[in-house]
């Protein structure tokens, strides 16, 4: 049976003191999700390789690069500390060597699909992959709005790989999260519902609740 298994994002977290919100919610996590921007993929920035060399946990880093030529950082976030590594599939340009690529370096390796497409686009590769992450909202800004239409998406991978690791990131809170783990999701990424919230591990525990329960 696949784990459940929750990524706060450190993309809401004040910079000047990640070290500190890490080790806040480092006994209520899992993962930590790495959002990485460059400007270019996505209109904002975010955090490089030299700044999660610097951070402190025991907790797998997950790392979701938001870039345009993710082949070419693949090494610094490896060599930084990452667990796994998930790229897009609009910004790649050749899926199947950097999935190989981000394996080569001993890390598990994803694909993220942007609302506009589709499941197709990755077909492929999937049966090569550790984890699909499938985007609720237009990726490069949090506390947007889940988009639940993507739903189908999250089902029809459930139904052709059901030992595949899926993850929802966007918009996930205590009242979307059973719709993403209902729909085939074993892992959800959430940002400002933990780090914003005035009682961050009360907010944990109601989506650790919901785990609790069979949706699939």
């Amino acid at each position: 049976m696949l784990k459940k298994i929750v990524a706060v994002s450190l993309l809401g977290m004040d910079y000047g003191r990640l070290n500190d919100h890490i080790k806040e919610l480092e006994p209520l996590t899992d993962w930590f999700q790495v959002d990485v921007m460059d400007g270019n993929f996505v209109p904002n920035l975010s955090m490089g390789a030299l700044v999660m060399k610097c951070l402190k946990t025991e907790k797998p880093f997950d790392c979701h690069l938001m870039i345009t030529h993710p082949d070419r950082y693949i090494k610094e976030y490896a060599d930084a500390g990452a667990y796994s590594i998930t790229i897009h599939a609009e910004a790649s340009t050749d899926l199947k060597r950097d999935i190989d690529l981000i394996k080569s370096f001993g890390c598990k390796a994803a694909v993220a699909l942007s609302p506009e497409t589709p499941v197709s686009a990755i077909k492929s590769i999937l049966p090569k992959l550790d984890m699909v992450l499938v985007m609720t909202v237009k990726p490069g800004f949090g506390g947007q709005k889940f988009m639940e239409d993507m739903m189908p998406k999250v089902r029809e991978i459930r139904e052709n790989y059901p030992e595949l690791n899926i993850q929802v990131d966007g918009g996930i809170n205590a009242e979307t999260a059973p719709i993403a783990l209902k729909a085939g999701a074993n892992i959800l990424a959430i940002g400002s519902y933990i780090t914003a919230a005035p009682n961050p591990a009360a907010a944990m525990q109601k989506i650790k609740d919901l785990f609790t329960h069979s949706f699939h």
